[in-house]
């Protein structure tokens, strides 16, 4: 009972510090990505086996499971790029985005760009929402001679004699509860769930939400060091499991040769 629990708690080790080596390694992957945010994976026992010894209940457990892998949500550096459509947010708050379908989506990240019919969009094609839940356009994009966005998301057409116009204002969403995100890939989340509508779109710089920085983009607040000390502890926790492994096999060898 014990060998065989003793193969049952290697192997454990082994399946939930690989998921803890896959966490690891997507947060190195994306070091450099836009406004990525890290994860970390948590353990936990699994169920014991309990059985009565000379000294009264005894209780043996059988390995380890993944108990969680949570999110870091706190906001990476900021890295001016020069391009006036890139837009940070320095503080609360979430870009909201709409696909062709009409799905909504939050990102951090604000590697925006205008298109050929005045939209600012994302590197997918996907409309950015001002804080009236409206997609940003600029109608006059095609005679303008600059655009400009302003900390409290103001947008703002240059015409070539000197005038300006001012549209819509960037909106930004509060997500009251992070953890209920949905990651979606190229750095959008699915909000669905965390009680967040498109109408509690807001300004930038009010109620509690952060200001948009042009020129400028979030980075990703993976810290190396960090990644690669826990990166040792977990290779050394699944060689660990591995080693059980091996003994318990070369154990269970001697139980077979005793027949002999």
């Amino acid at each position: 009972m014990a060998l065989i629990g003793t193969l049952t708690s290697g192997i454990s080790a082994l399946k939930s510090f690989s998921k803890g080596l896959e966490t690891i390694g997507n947060n190195i992957a994306n070091v450099n990505t836009s406004a990525y945010k890290s994860s970390s994976a948590s353990f936990a026992d699994t169920f014991s086996n309990t059985v009565r010894g000379g000294g009264g209940t005894v209780q043996i457990g059988t390995g380890v499971q993944i108990a969680d892998v949570s999110t870091n949500f706190s906001q990476g550096s900021l890295s001016s790029t020069g391009k006036g459509s890139d837009l940070a947010v320095s503080g609360n708050g979430y870009f909201v985005v709409q696909d062709a379908s009409g799905s909504n989506f939050v990102t951090r990240d604000g590697a925006f760009n205008w298109n050929a019919t005045g939209d600012l969009v994302t590197s997918q094609g996907f409309k950015v929402l001002d804080d009236a839940g409206v997609a940003i356009n600029v109608a006059t994009f095609a005679t303008a001679a600059s655009i400009s966005i302003g900390s409290d998301g103001s947008v703002t057409a240059f015409a070539a004699n000197g005038t300006s116009t001012s549209t819509q204002k960037v909106g930004l969403l509060k997500i009251t509860d992070e953890t209920k995100l949905k990651r979606q890939g190229s750095n959008l989340y699915d909000f669905g769930a965390t009680g967040a509508v498109v109408t509690g779109i807001g300004t930038p710089k009010a109620a509690g939400l952060g200001s948009v920085q042009s020129g400028a983009l979030e980075l990703s607040n993976v810290d190396l060091t960090e990644q690669f000390s826990d990166l040792i502890t977990t290779q050394r926790s699944f060689q660990a499991g591995s080693r059980l492994i091996t003994i318990s096999d070369s154990v269970l060898e001697d139980i077979v040769n005793l027949k002999r």
